[in-house]
């Protein structure tokens, strides 16, 4: 931190308002945000332990889902409990090293899935536009290191912005309404406007979002010309569904996203980035189980093999 920001920086912690509401509503708030953490946990559980446990599943496509929903738990984590526990909470206090600790991991995890994403987009590229050439070029040197690519570029990629918005100086008020320490609110708490800090933060987030975005949507739209191309009526309808499902979790993860983060200068209304948070943050990791695992049949089976016989140890 600079000279001028330890001379300004009195803030120790900051309030996180969260949903403001009576008392009843908080109780409310906090069942159903409750409930979806539970059910996302036990999904994205449910599909790890599948791809681990069932040798059937060990090929690159469900590899890769497995380390998806691992990653899908970890996200919802570094918030969700948080929120929980201001539900219940008075003070709905945080810490200015746990504040930017959530900030950092929360958003390097955000990073994370939209390079997962870009990778699976990949993988399902090579398996229905290159099928002959797949096994050859989806080697497992090449997936187990765009697992590792995966997994620690957004905590590479997002240690400068979280640096330099650490040492902006923060002297009062430390209100931020919203649920998480996001950002944006951050950014506008502080004591100086700093542009340049703001400019670089949007160009990181324009490059990073609008790239592994159209990298996606370049990757489905080959494969759906591949698919366009199949004899098959079935084949064509199966490639389509899945393709459609994906392209949904794809759409309301980066264009949430998207809307909130490349122009953080938009001054959004408050209330309105407060849901279109919920939907990356809560709504997506809930639904990614459903949408790509639960309609597959081969997961399903996977499913009911492990958990089936786990069921029936137990019982005898």
């Amino acid at each position: 931190m600079n000279v001028s920001g330890r001379e300004t920086n009195s803030v120790s912690h900051f309030i996180l308002m969260g949903f403001p509401s009576s008392p009843e509503m908080q109780l409310l708030y906090f069942g159903l945000f409750l409930v979806a953490y539970t059910l996302t946990l036990m999904g994205n559980t449910a599909i790890a332990c599948a791809v681990r446990w069932d040798w059937r599943l060990h090929t690159p496509m469900y590899i890769l889902l497995g380390n998806f929903s691992f990653l899908e738990i970890c996200y919802v984590t570094t918030t969700i409990p948080n929120m929980l526990a201001n539900f219940l909470s008075t003070s709905k206090s945080i810490s200015f090293v746990s504040c930017f600790a959530q900030f950092y991991f929360f958003f390097s995890l955000g990073c994370d899935e939209g390079f997962f994403l870009c990778i699976m987009a990949f993988d399902r590229y090579l398996a229905i536009c290159r099928p002959l050439h797949y096994p050859h070029i989806m080697t497992k040197q090449l997936y187990m290191g765009l697992i590792i690519f995966g997994w620690s570029g957004g905590f590479a990629l997002f240690l400068t912005p979280v640096v330099l918005i650490s040492q902006l100086p923060y002297c009062g008020p430390n209100t931020i309404n919203h649920f998480i320490c996001d950002p944006v609110p951050l950014m506008m708490l502080s004591c100086s406007e700093d542009t340049t800090t703001q400019f670089i933060y949007s160009t990181f987030n324009a490059i990073f979002m609008v790239g592994t975005f159209l990298f996606i949507l370049c990757s489905y739209a080959l494969v759906i010309l591949a698919v366009l191309r199949m004899p098959s009526a079935a084949s064509k309808h199966k490639a389509f569904s899945t393709c459609a499902s994906h392209l949904a979790v794809v759409i309301l993860f980066f264009g949430s996203v998207i809307v909130t983060y490349v122009s953080p200068g938009s001054r959004h209304p408050v209330e309105v980035q407060k849901i279109v948070t919920l939907f990356y943050s809560v709504i997506t990791p809930l639904c990614n189980p459903l949408i790509y695992s639960l309609r597959n049949k081969e997961m399903k089976a996977a499913l009911r093999k492990v958990f089936g016989a786990e069921i029936h140890s137990h019982k005898t």
